[in-house]
């Protein structure tokens, strides 16, 4: 009798048992949307939402009240373990790229009215020239866990936030046993293991620049336990009242929007923060001068459109992209 009833108590448990099913969560999330799929009997919304309020509390220049907006005010504070893992990785960008990443550009994104605040009406070479006195990742230190820079220098880590989000949940997933997930943030992607349902890796592909085309990806590729960011600058950009086109991509030497023929560049690398701040980086060189740093950083592989000189699209792949 004892043995019978053991029997259906381990059936039951059998029956109650709850099976990983292929769950997607999506919504908003630091200006823009997320997507994230992953393989778990848990829907873990709750918790990517505590992630997302951590890293926009601490990194967001939207929030008055958040850590950057407090150190670009030259408040005295301690940062959190999110600023300084982007702070330092920033500075690493900075110098491998001689400054082409650099965060401390944020008060003359924002003159150019591609940032939270502090737009300049007629604004002249003479103020740009002002502005960028106060721009250097190497004029800003971290010590004991507090920023210190010019007192005009604004961070924004804008450029580099979305690939660190990507990155957090990742490691929260990872940390929950979790071996197959795809996650997406405005673009920036990560892929671990492989799409369940369909038993295949995780395909992904690299927006076409023509928006109003039919053809939706100019590039299709699959990752595993990698991640891609792309930097583009056929979607978000400005007109004057001459009606002249300039980009969000500014300049780290000059202080002006940049006029390039890059339309957008995808990177993959193991770590989304990592990718976020080279596709950008990448984005402001010339094409010499990105096949140049390729060469040199072997690590990164590299997706890039352009218009050519002919007014052509064209596209080149570096250091083993994949090309479909």
């Amino acid at each position: 009798m004892i043995k019978k009833l053991l029997l259906i108590f381990c059936l039951g448990l059998v029956s109650c048992s709850h099976t990983p099913e292929q769950l997607r969560v999506t919504g908003p999330v630091f200006g823009t949307t997320y997507s994230i799929i992953y393989d778990s009997s848990q829907n873990f919304e709750t918790a990517f939402d505590s992630l997302f309020f951590e890293i926009n509390r601490s990194m967001s220049t939207y929030i008055p009240t958040s850590d950057i907006s407090k150190v670009n005010l030259n408040e005295t504070l301690v940062i959190d373990h999110h600023f300084e893992a982007v702070f330092k990785t920033s500075k690493e960008i900075y110098t491998k790229t001689q400054g082409k990443f650099d965060p401390t550009i944020g008060a003359v994104v924002n003159a150019w009215d591609f940032g939270p605040e502090g737009k300049i009406e007629a604004l002249d070479s003479l103020k740009i020239n002002e502005l960028m006195q106060s721009v250097g990742m190497d004029k800003v230190n971290l010590s004991n866990g507090v920023i210190s820079k010019p007192k005009a220098s604004r961070l924004d880590f804008n450029a580099i936030a979305k690939g660190y989000g990507v990155d957090v949940i990742g490691r929260y997933l990872e940390s929950k046993n979790i071996q197959n997930y795809l996650i997406e943030i405005g673009g920036e992607i990560r892929a671990k293991g492989i799409n369940s349902v369909k038993n295949t890796p995780w395909k992904v592909g690299v927006q076409h620049p023509d928006l109003s085309g039919d053809q939706p990806y100019i590039n299709t590729l699959t990752l595993q336990d990698e991640s891609m960011a792309t930097s583009g600058t056929y979607r978000k950009f400005k007109r004057d009242a001459e009606g002249n086109r300039y980009t969000h991509i500014i300049d780290t030497k000059t202080g002006y929007p940049i006029r390039s023929g890059i339309l957008s560049v995808s990177v993959i690398s193991r770590n989304c923060m990592v990718a976020d701040a080279y596709a950008t980086a990448l984005q402001s060189m010339r094409l010499e001068d990105i096949r140049t740093f390729l060469k040199r950083h072997l690590g990164l592989k590299v997706f890039i459109v352009f218009v050519n000189e002919n007014n052509v699209l064209e596209t080149e792949g570096f250091n083993g992209f994949q090309l479909y």
